[in-house]
């Protein structure tokens, strides 16, 4: 059985060699909503002379034209760009004929009804979120959400991957700001190297890692870039690792002038800086906790450390040993102080440490506290910050809810980065927010106590205070990202769309379109309400699948937008791979409403 396409304008599908089966190539053409658009912007006389009959007027737009200013007045009525100016009319009108009809001289001014569409096709010029940071970034880290690695040095599987480079300078070309290194002596106890501890992984050295995240920290943000620091070493290796460091970083380093801070600066102070988190040297937080009442270390039961990564126990297999003394030189580089409770996590939340600290919990642990101690974590999150790891049974780098975390005021939900899935896909979208800065704040509710000194709680009953509209009229581009086999041997694909909302629980929901048969260019036409009561939390995704009766249905392409940064109106919305990299041509064209 093949397929091609003939001159005719058909897909023929020729089944066991003996005959053919021939589809009629759709193109994609412009829907009601969008028809009308372009006559009530173009003519407001002409619309008020047709109210009566409306789908008629939709077809008297031969010699019609966009001009700037009915662009511009488009975009700002229709699409809520208040801020859209001539100037940016205009260039969307010469970019939109430059890539249409090749024009470098522009013969006209304005845009005919396809011209317009395929504006709205256009992700790049009509996409469903801003490309800008929007967020107040002079606020204390702990106000915000923070995109976060973890074992970001492995390519894959967390028990016999090769560790690298590659990883690290990945995750920072998406836009992560936190890589975690794992630090191990090599065999000869002399040099540092990068690994996954107690597994089969082979290592890299520390050198590499550091001198990649120099290159790369800033390629997709200013904002800082925070290297939490798994450490298993000697007092005289983490003088070495102080060394290199220092050496690389130079004044890109950022360390503060106290031991311990009260309040930890924000990611505006810390722009094109680099900071080490880190527990300080055991001799050191020994001597500095006994001479407090702060201390959040007790006994960790069995069970929970059987679950733990190894590289996230305090153990080390003793080093820095009792009686040694860290490297001074190591701890004064640490900005964000960590540590791992020991036991009772209820206790280490509700400890009065009048500096700001850092707290590492299994996913296992979070989901225990937030079932008992919730509101524990959202007021500990008001001032400090909680990194939260993935259980050390997820060998095959695969990932965890992550809205918990953030529901709690989490900062740090440490992800496999080489892994895949929903929840992946999930961390995707919530950093698309803010620009993809890899900061995004927290709403007020997280940060702030109520008038009766309550925090929020995500398991309480709320009202619903927006409405989203969600319209998915067509789709296109996967006759050009795929062979026209890959979804069905002997005929175009099925598709359907599945719509969901990822949040708080009472605003969680799913929806689908209908299957639309044997078509290329699906056309659905069909609109979606989901009621909110915590949209600042809210996650759009969104899934093509291809139907299969007898088979699991196809994968056609997904994204994950945030609720609350979704603009307004008809938009085009590019679709990713199960891995998260932008397809090429696919995408929806879709309107979105908030009411």
């Amino acid at each position: 059985m093949s397929s091609d396409n003939d001159d005719t304008g058909s897909y023929n599908y020729r089944m066991f060699n003996f005959f053919n089966r021939k589809f009629k190539i759709t193109e994609l053409e412009p829907p009601l909503d969008v028809r009308e658009a372009f006559m009530n912007y173009t003519d407001q006389m002409y619309q008020n002379n047709h109210k009566h009959d409306r789908r008629k007027s939709c077809g008297s737009h031969s010699q019609r034209f966009m001009n700037v200013e009915q662009l511009r007045r488009f975009l700002v009525l229709h699409q809520d760009q208040v801020g859209c100016t001539i100037s940016d009319a205009q260039n969307i009108i010469e970019q939109v004929l430059q890539r249409r009809h090749r024009l470098k001289k522009y013969t006209r001014h304005g845009l005919d009804l396809d011209d317009f569409f395929y504006f709205l096709c256009y992700d790049d010029l009509n996409g469903p979120i801003q490309n800008e940071v929007r967020h107040d970034m002079t606020a204390p880290l702990s106000h915000y959400f923070i995109y976060t690695g973890h074992n970001s040095y492995l390519t894959g599987n967390q028990l016999s991957s090769d560790c690298s480079e590659v990883p690290i300078i990945k995750a920072l070309q998406r836009g992560v700001r936190v890589i975690e290194l794992d630090l191990w002596p090599n065999s000869n106890k002399d040099a540092v190297h990068v690994l996954h501890g107690r597994t089969l992984t082979t290592p890299v050295p520390l050198g590499k890692c550091l001198k990649s995240i120099k290159e790369y920290a800033f390629v997709s943000s200013p904002y800082p870039v925070i290297i939490t620091l798994e450490d298993h070493l000697t007092p005289h290796l983490q003088s070495k690792v102080a060394e290199m460091v220092t050496q690389t970083f130079g004044d890109l380093l950022y360390y503060p002038e106290s031991d311990l801070l009260e309040e930890f600066p924000s990611p505006e102070e810390l722009i094109h800086r680099i900071i080490i988190s880190t527990k300080p040297p055991k001799e050191y937080l020994e001597v500095s906790m006994t001479s407090t009442s702060e201390a959040i270390s007790v006994d960790l039961d069995d069970k929970e450390s059987d679950c733990s990564d190894p590289d996230d126990d305090d153990s080390s297999d003793g080093y820095p040993r009792s009686g040694q003394i860290g490297a001074p030189e190591y701890k004064r580089l640490i900005t964000i102080h960590a540590g791992k409770p020991r036991g009772n996590v209820k206790k280490a939340l509700k400890a009065g440490a009048s500096k700001v600290r850092r707290l590492s919990l299994s996913e296992q642990a979070l989901s225990k506290a937030a079932s008992s101690s919730g509101n524990d974590i959202v007021r500990f999150t008001q001032r400090n910050i909680i990194r939260v790891y993935p259980k050390g049974t997820r060998v095959n780098s695969s990932n965890y809810n992550a809205q918990i975390g953030w529901m709690h005021g989490a900062q740090m939900i440490a992800f496999n980065m080489q892994g895949y899935g929903k929840n992946l896909w999930l961390m995707h979208g919530m950093f698309k927010a803010n620009g993809g800065c890899g900061y995004v704040k927290k709403p007020d509710f997280l940060i702030e106590n109520g008038p009766d000194n309550e925090v929020f709680d995500p398991k309480k009953a709320s009202i619903v205070t927006k409405t989203l509209k969600v319209k998915v009229y067509t789709g296109d581009g996967w006759r050009l990202d795929f062979s026209h086999t890959h979804f069905d041997t002997y005929s175009p694909p099925d598709f359907y769309t599945k719509v969901h909302i990822v949040g708080v629980p009472a605003d969680c929901a799913r929806k689908k379109t209908k299957i639309i048969l044997d078509n290329w260019v699906p056309v659905w036409n069909q609109e979606f309400t989901f009621p909110l009561t915590t949209p600042e939390l809210a996650l759009l995704l969104i899934e093509v699948r291809e139907y299969d009766m007898s088979e699991k249905d196809d994968f056609g392409g997904q994204t994950c937008l945030p609720v609350s940064e979704l603009q307004p109106g008809i938009r085009s919305v590019a679709l990713f791979d199960r891995k998260g990299e932008k397809l090429k041509s696919t995408r929806l064209l879709m309107r979105f409403q908030m009411v």
